[in-house]
């Protein structure tokens, strides 16, 4: 984890990982200067996912000319299935809470995969100040809470982490952003994020490159690798844990399935 530093801060940018943590950083800045704009609803959401593509967009260019890129926000340019470097980026993760000032459960996740894995990520959480990130990564500190807890969808948990959650007498902690659910497992917020339903690879590329530099288990809820740079860039489910919830977790689903 490292302070959110300013766009004028001169990092090693020859390295992957404080380049990611540079870029995520940026990006976070121009969206609070996005919304103090003055804009509100769907101006607003639209406003900060286009600013923070452009300038990673034109970042990337910068730094990282030879690279293939995939964004939320921009064209799919089949060429990434045939580049050795892929940076993987949502610009605005968490859109509807970026919408609703002060809310600060939205981030923006930039990661690199390189010949079939992701080699440096980082998650700014713009509103807390933070980005966290593999250049430095975090140190998960020991769990606080009696019950474990599950972070959710602040507006519509799965129905079976509701009862993963009554199976293992969990708590469920709602929160925006898929980036925000990951990294608070990281920051012993909550201890798990169990998710099926829908998502895409910029989705948690980055959280997921940090929660795995950080010590926590990652996978999909069947067990099986997560794999990015696909042709088909959904990635529908995932589960972030402390090591130790692992196999309860995944033995829930293998009984009982994802519906």
């Amino acid at each position: 984890m490292t302070d959110a530093q300013t766009p004028t801060d001169s990092p090693d940018l020859g390295s992957d990982h404080e380049l990611a943590a540079w870029l995520a950083t940026t990006a976070g800045h121009r969206l609070l200067e996005v919304r103090e704009e003055g804009l509100t609803g769907r101006d607003l959401k639209d406003a900060g996912d286009q600013a923070a593509h452009r300038l990673l967009m034109d970042l990337l260019a910068e730094h990282r000319p030879g690279d293939a890129v995939l964004s939320e926000e921009g064209k799919d340019d089949k060429v990434r299935l045939q580049a050795d470097r892929v940076w993987i980026v949502d610009p605005l993760d968490g859109t509807r809470e970026f919408s609703e000032p002060p809310r600060d459960d939205w981030a923006v996740h930039v990661a690199l995969w390189e010949r079939g894995e992701l080699v440096a990520g980082a998650v700014a959480q713009p509103a807390l100040g933070e980005t966290f990130s593999t250049a430095a990564p975090p140190s998960v500190p020991p769990r606080t809470s009696a019950r474990p807890r599950i972070a959710v969808s602040r507006t519509r948990p799965p129905a079976f982490v509701e009862a993963l959650a009554e199976e293992i007498d969990a708590e469920l902690v709602p929160m925006g952003s898929a980036g925000v659910k990951v990294i608070s497992v990281t920051r012993d917020v909550t201890d798990a994020y169990v998710h099926a339903g829908g998502q895409y690879e910029w989705d948690n590329a980055a959280p997921v490159a940090v929660a795995r530099a950080a010590g926590l288990f990652c996978s999909r809820v069947d067990g099986s690798e997560l794999v990015y740079n696909q042709d088909d860039v959904s990635l529908p489910d995932l589960i972030v844990c402390r090591p130790e919830l692992a196999e309860q977790i995944l033995e829930f689903v293998r009984r009982h399935g994802t519906e």
